[in-house]
């Protein structure tokens, strides 16, 4: 599939543009469409979130052109990255440098909205240091796309080849329809992490309960409210109190059900 032409119309909300480097010189052709249609069915059928992600990356390097290597990078705390479904130890070594490094690619493609482009890594002036780890890691060029859902921004889906001005403006346009498929698919893969942690969350909440009613033969609403008030007294979440008592047995505050308040 590798070098299919899509069609991209123009973002009026500026999300996502096209980088500096796109003149507009890529003739478009409405080829995608099945490949595209393919990848959306595939990820609706996906309940695994890493899953999800892989087979985002896997569509970027088999559909966008020049593309050898990539991975879906998060940022928190406005800075830190966290590498997911990187393809080889490479992308997750580069995404790892642009965390030590505190610059590069992905970060501004999140936080200023738009496409980057790195023709080549080795000149690259914009994040010199960065860009000088990147190089000697293998890095040649790079193509970075903000991955965002109704206005939310999500991260970023970072593309690599070990050459030097490999990607184009028909590189670009094609990586601008599949960030926009991978956007919908990474959000959902979100929702399914949120649900499966508040699974977890209830199901050892609901283990803590049952050690604190069985030991203290108390009913299941007063176990909670030990749960809950421990939590509240020691500013320390639920889940991690309720994990406490299941590691420990104990009840989780230096007061004993039955004793006053």
């Amino acid at each position: 599939m590798k070098g299919v032409v899509g069609v991209v119309g123009q973002d009026v909300s500026g999300r996502g543009e096209p980088s500096v480097q796109d003149e507009g010189g890529f003739a478009s052709r409405d080829v995608l469409a099945v490949a595209l249609g393919e990848l959306a069915r595939s990820l609706q059928k996906e309940t695994d979130a890493d899953a999800i992600l892989h087979k985002i990356v896997g569509a970027a390097i088999d559909l966008i052109p020049g593309v050898e290597e990539g991975s879906i990078s998060t940022v928190q705390a406005r800075r830190h990255v966290i590498s997911r479904a990187p393809s080889n130890e490479t992308a997750a070594r580069l995404d790892t440098l642009q965390n030590e490094a505190g610059e590069g690619p992905c970060l501004d493609a999140i936080w200023k909205q738009r496409t980057v482009r790195v023709p080549d890594m080795g000149t690259e002036p914009r994040w010199p240091h960065f860009s000088a780890l990147a190089a000697e890691a293998g890095a040649g060029s790079m193509l970075c796309f903000q991955l965002y859902v109704e206005g939310d921004n999500l991260g970023a889906l970072n593309l690599y080849s070990t050459r030097p001005h490999t990607f184009t403006d028909e590189s670009e346009h094609v990586g601008l329809v599949v960030a926009a498929h991978a956007a919908v698919g990474y959000a959902e893969a979100v929702k399914i992490d949120h649900l499966e942690t508040a699974l977890q969350s209830r199901d050892l909440i609901g283990q803590a309960k049952g050690i604190l009613m069985e030991r203290h033969k108390i009913p299941a609403d007063q176990a909670f409210g030990i749960l809950n008030r421990a939590s509240s007294e020691s500013n320390i979440k639920l889940h991690e109190i309720a994990q406490r008592t299941v590691d420990t047995g104990e009840v989780p505050t230096h007061q004993r059900p039955g004793q006053p308040r």
